[in-house]
């Protein structure tokens, strides 16, 4: 997470509720963190697993690290993975990919 933004988008990613396994049910989960991509996204609660991305805090305005999820694709081609039919390697699920 964004070492200059505020301590509530922190919070509001890892808060879970005690009632809902899946923040997509629940209607206090407001962020979602895709490890993989490095993307934050506001969840849209339709019945889906729908967000929108957003580069900026919704708190205090602090530019959100940029997404990595060209990156991601890139590094899957350049080691012969199809992103879409092949296997993705454990440390491509997370951000673990991003140190190594």
């Amino acid at each position: 997470m964004s070492e200059h933004c505020c301590g509530s988008m922190t919070r509001r990613v890892k808060w879970r509720c005690e009632q809902h396994e899946d923040p997509f049910e629940c209607p206090d989960a407001l962020v979602r963190f895709d490890a993989r991509f490095q993307e934050y996204g506001l969840i849209i609660h339709d019945g889906g697993a729908s967000v929108i991305g957003i580069t900026f805090c919704p708190w205090c305005g602090s530019r959100l690290p940029a997404s990595q999820r060209d990156r991601w694709f890139e590094e899957l081609e350049r080691r012969g993975i199809d992103p879409w039919r092949g296997e993705i390697p454990s440390e491509y699920e997370d951000g673990r990919w991003l140190h190594s």
